[in-house]
């Protein structure tokens, strides 16, 4: 058996990791390209969403360097993702590629349990799972940490890239690293030389939340790099769905009836009250709580034809109009084009800066105002 699994921003550096410390064979498909997508594309049903076509594309990448099984998460609710594993298995075979699925879904302890077993080697390896599995979520927070910092230093850096160079060689350095306690060193060099980066005491960044749905919002290839993108020009971007947080919240907390975190559906009941599946509940919320905390804009991202958060865009407007803060929304498939698509990022970025501006001149009028005021009265 030769383990692989699909790309989705940093989870392979702590899937990898896993493997690593119990043995197992496995393959990591090339970082998502354009090979990937128009592979998924050419195999894959025109109207299924454009990450199960990336994913059908690292399998095939992944098949052709000796992979025969594959590794994936599940998903339950009115979201496709649900059912991909499924999908994947049937497009796969019509296609003749002959692989296994593995669907770790964190619907049932036991049943998640199960499911881990059928892949451990043997004996040995599941006693020592247990703290395998806990260093690995130290990895996912810690990986998740380190991009959030980068988030923060690319906007504010002094010398151009000195952020994306560290970051980037992190990335890469993460392939040759093998185990659970070499990632998580690397991790505290990772993060060392990142709070070592020369920051720009003046800079006064304007600051973006992104939201929408998991995979175009993690995966840096699907979101053509939208938020290092961001970062270079001088904005820093903030994400609350992540790795971890899927990990923690959906398959540790949910299967275990453990309290989670759901500060994004209070924030959301005023225009969305229920989970409806996948992330707009998240969305909705998130957009509230960046308002909220004097973020300049938000910028949600979906890929084209996903359920949920089509009915969260037609809710945003309501968010937009209630908490007076900008939102754009983009709408990712395989058509796509990266100028157009900058162009619209670009124009709303203007749009900020010259909104943030405006802002800043009718507080000073109105302070001069008050002052004013106050001086003829005293006077």
């Amino acid at each position: 058996m030769k383990v692989t699994f699909p790309h989705l921003g940093n989870t392979y550096i702590c899937v990898k990791s896993i493997l690593d410390d119990i043995g197992i064979d496995y393959v990591i498909p090339p970082f998502n390209n354009k090979r990937a997508l128009e592979l998924g594309t050419r195999y894959s049903p025109e109207m299924v969403c454009l990450p199960l076509k990336i994913n059908i594309g690292n399998y095939i990448q992944a098949y052709e360097m000796g992979a025969d099984t594959i590794l994936m998460a599940g998903g339950c609710g009115p979201c496709r993702f649900g059912y991909y594993s499924q999908l994947h298995m049937e497009i796969l075979k019509d296609a003749g590629f002959n692989m296994e699925v593995i669907t770790l879904e964190g619907t049932d302890i036991m049943d998640l349990l199960s499911r881990i077993r059928s892949v451990v080697p043997g004996a040995s390896e599941l006693m020592k799972l247990p703290s395998v599995l806990l260093r690995a979520v130290e990895i996912a927070k810690r990986s998740d940490e380190i991009e959030m910092l980068a988030f923060r230093t690319r906007a504010r850096e002094s010398e151009r890239g000195a952020t994306d160079r560290i970051y980037n060689g992190f990335r890469e350095k993460a392939l040759r690293t093998a185990g659970t306690k070499n990632i998580l060193k690397l991790l505290d060099e990772t993060e060392a030389m990142l709070k070592s980066v020369h920051l720009d005491p003046d800079a006064d960044p304007l600051k973006v939340g992104i939201v929408g749905e998991i995979y175009t919002g993690i995966e840096h290839f699907a979101s053509f790099d939208i938020q290092h993108r961001l970062g270079r020009l001088g904005v820093e971007v903030d994400r609350k769905v992540t790795v971890s947080n899927w990990i923690i919240e959906h398959m540790l907390k949910k299967p275990l009836h453990l309290p989670r975190d759901m500060a994004f559906a209070e924030a959301a009941k005023p225009w969305l009250g229920a989970m409806i599946g996948g992330h707009a509940q998240e969305t909705v919320g998130n957009a509230a709580i960046y308002a909220k905390s004097g973020y300049d804009g938000v910028i949600q991202i979906f890929p084209f034809s996903c359920m949920p958060e089509i009915v969260a865009e037609s809710l945003l407007p309501s968010v937009e109009r209630d908490l007076d803060i900008p939102v754009l929304t983009l709408i990712i498939d395989e058509m796509t084009g990266e100028a157009g698509y900058m162009t619209r990022i670009e124009a709303f970025i203007d749009m900020l800066e010259g909104r943030r501006e405006n802002l800043e001149r009718r507080k000073a009028h109105g302070m001069r105002k008050g002052k004013k005021a106050h001086d003829n009265i005293h006077a």
